[in-house]
């Protein structure tokens, strides 16, 4: 228990020393979301169309699985199953890998990502409004994930461009301090996203058929 408070205290600290990058990413990434929400209400067949997107995209592997998941009503596999996309897929392979091989990469990725999700969660709609009411913390805290995310893939660009700033005199060992700071980081990004895909399972299987009814 001692280690795993170690780890997390040194993630901690990782986002304490970018503490300004941090903010701007939260005030970008939530400020990116709202725009396009507005920008969505104006143009609601741009939503239709990403919203038939998605649905196909959900009919096939590996995301039917999730949806498999929370048709059966299980919650504890509806939560496990969102905690692997949202880690492997939406945060490691989408916005961190990128940085791996180009410094800064996964931010863009991360811009495009958060357009993308106002275009989609607008609440053009009656439905929409009502489904929002208890999705809202599950875009926040999911959102949060991916935005540690983001700081990871910062932390490691910027330990790249300046090693000096971690100790480093070489650009590779600039790079190799800031991927162990980005895995600091990332675990804090893990824990949240464990936190938002509960969340989410029980806000899906229990929460809205209850509004619904």
């Amino acid at each position: 228990m001692q280690r795993i408070i170690g780890w997390f205290r040194s993630g901690i600290a990782v986002v304490r020393r970018h503490r300004r990058a941090y903010l701007i990413i939260n005030l970008v990434y939530y400020g990116i979301v709202l725009a396009a929400m507005v920008f969505v209400t104006a143009f609601p067949a741009i939503q239709q169309a990403l919203t038939d997107a998605v649905l196909i995209s959900f009919s096939e592997e590996p995301l039917a699985a999730v949806v498999d998941a929370y048709a059966s009503g299980n919650v504890f596999k509806a939560a496990m199953l969102t905690f692997a996309v949202n880690l492997f897929l939406g945060a490691i392979l989408v916005l961190l890998l990128p940085s791996l091989i180009i410094p800064f990469s996964g931010l863009l990725m991360g811009l495009i990502r958060a357009i993308l999700w106002g275009l989609l969660l607008a609440p053009t709609t009656p439905e929409l409004q009502m489904a929002m009411i208890p999705h809202s913390l599950c875009l926040l805290l999911e959102g949060q994930g991916y935005i540690l995310t983001l700081l990871a893939a910062w932390t490691l660009g910027c330990a790249f461009v300046s090693p000096t700033s971690v100790g480093a005199t070489t650009r590779l060992g600039g790079y190799l301090q800031g991927l162990k700071g980005a895995g600091w980081v990332m675990l804090l990004a893990a824990a949240v996203l464990a936190v938002a895909a509960v969340y989410e399972a029980v806000e899906v299987i229990h929460l809205v058929p209850l509004l619904s009814n």
